[in-house]
């Protein structure tokens, strides 16, 4: 049987875990936009063609590898801003798309996940 207590020390733990993620998502953001505007800066300095230069393509995978882990960053940012919103809203651990509740592992699991299992598969 769940408790108040026990939810809302569940709720804080969850909690503790969304906001550490943040953090670290958003140290990471700042490091990807930092490397993603270096990359982009040397190949100003440089006339470099990605077609014929050796260094264009490598060039143009790391500014392309950076750019998508950049934007997945970003969107797991915006995914653990909403599971914050959700808790602080009263309705954190409800799936979007059946409001079944999700599972305790689930949320363990990945704290910012916004459907039960059944649904995200």
């Amino acid at each position: 049987m769940t408790t108040p207590a026990s939810l809302h020390a569940h709720l804080a733990e969850l909690h503790g875990l969304l906001t550490a993620d943040r953090e670290r998502t958003a140290d990471l953001i700042s490091s990807l936009t930092r490397n993603f505007t270096s990359i982009v800066e040397a190949t100003r300095l440089t006339a470099t063609d990605d077609e014929h230069d050796p260094e264009g393509s490598t060039i143009a995978f790391e500014r392309s590898q950076t750019s998508s882990l950049l934007v997945a960053a970003t969107d797991h940012l915006a995914d653990v801003d909403m599971a914050l919103d959700r808790i602080a809203g009263g309705n954190y651990g409800r799936c979007e798309r059946c409001s079944a509740p999700v599972s305790r592992e689930r949320l363990l699991a990945r704290p910012a996940a916004r459907t039960c299992i059944a649904c995200a598969a």
